[in-house]
């Protein structure tokens, strides 16, 4: 039997993904389809990564195949993430960076703000998502207060346009609600708001977006990780004994089997004081070497130590956070940590590399793998 691409199509239209209720030709999950000879190759698309029915459409598809086209056939799936094939509204984000922390009140909108500058001050094309639903904060940290997101019109749907300045593109829900307004929403709220941040927007071509996560962890996390295809987090945490309680949980969030998202590193913030009358001067307020022992337990990078100083605060009352001062220390150290955060991710995208889920021989009866 020739085998052709209309053959394999047409017999793939007898694959269902049960979620959308619908066969896979039809719902445009079927990409890159080569042929040569007895071999064939394809890809399967899914909206999100790690979907749970990836192994039942990837079965059911070998199956078909072969009883429609020949036992004999050397058949070879990827399954891809559609952000790994570049497509949907994150198709064009290389990497996402979800910045963490077990328990508010240690600097994490911070880190995260800082750190989307320090990338892009690499050159990087760089977006920054407030996640922090019930307290976002960005609209204060980068001047951005009563500032409202455009809208276009892309694909017959009215699109968010994230808001563009300091070189990096940003979207929270502070965008949309009246300052000093409390959100009192229910989990499922919570998440579909979010939802709708990341989907409903134009985001464009984007090297690094950073996540700035709830603290804590609960269900808004879980949503969030499961759903957006995150290439790797890091914790922040200070020195204390109870901060460092705090940061186990959100990394045991991260390790769980539901979720797997590595741990890029962790960074310590308010390692020690440093009065601006005495610029050589430490004082370790909050205990010492706390940041390093967990890094340790967790078995990765301790990417930095970022010290207590008063224009850290300042800056970010006043919509000027410390990166944009090039010669401060502070911003020098966001630097080091941006520095290293890239050559993690780049060790990671090596790891994640597509590679075939499933080769049948021809000699061999269809299997899992």
């Amino acid at each position: 039997m020739s085998i052709t691409k209309d053959k394999i199509l047409e017999s793939l239209k007898k694959v269902l993904y049960f979620p959308k209720a619908n066969n896979v030709v039809d719902l445009n999950m079927v990409d890159s389809i080569e042929i040569q000879g007895n071999k064939i190759s394809l890809n399967l698309i899914y909206p999100e990564a790690n979907d749970k029915n990836a192994h039942i459409v990837k079965d059911a598809a070998l199956r078909t195949l072969k009883a429609d086209l020949g036992q004999e056939l050397e058949i070879e799936i990827q399954t891809l993430s559609e952000q790994q094939a570049g497509r949907g509204p994150l198709g064009k984000v290389k990497n996402i960076i979800a910045v963490a922390s077990g328990k508010g009140g240690v600097g994490k909108s911070t880190v995260a703000t800082n750190l989307a500058l320090a990338l892009a001050q690499t050159g990087a094309k760089v977006g920054l998502l407030d996640a922090d639903i019930y307290g976002p904060s960005m609209p204060v940290m980068m001047g951005l207060k009563g500032v409202r997101p455009g809208a276009v019109e892309e694909g017959g749907k009215t699109k968010i346009v994230p808001i563009e300045k300091y070189g990096i593109k940003m979207l929270s829900i502070g965008f949309f609600i009246d300052e000093g307004k409390a959100l009192m929403w229910r989990g499922s709220m919570a998440s579909n708001a979010l939802q709708q941040l990341f989907n409903d927007a134009v985001w464009g071509e984007l090297d690094y977006m950073v996540l700035d996560l709830p603290p804590g962890t609960g269900d808004i996390h879980l949503t969030l990780v499961q759903s957006v295809p995150v290439t790797g987090s890091v914790i922040v945490t200070t020195p204390q004994n109870v901060a460092l309680a705090d940061v186990r949980k959100a990394a045991n969030m991260f390790e769980n089997d539901a979720i797997k998202v590595p741990i890029l590193g962790v960074v310590e913030n308010m390692s020690w004081f440093t009065p601006a009358e005495l610029p050589n001067n430490k004082y370790y307020i909050f205990g010492k070497g706390g940041g390093q022992v967990v890094a340790n337990e967790l078995n990765v990078e301790l990417l930095g130590q970022l010290p207590i100083v008063e224009s850290i605060a300042e800056g970010s009352d006043n919509g000027n956070p410390i990166v944009l001062d090039y010669q401060h220390p502070v911003s020098k150290a966001f630097a080091e940590i941006a520095k290293k955060l890239i050559e993690k991710v780049k060790i990671r995208n090596v790891q994640l590399a597509p590679t075939p889920i499933v080769q049948i021989n021809p000699n061999a009866s269809c299997a899992t793998d």
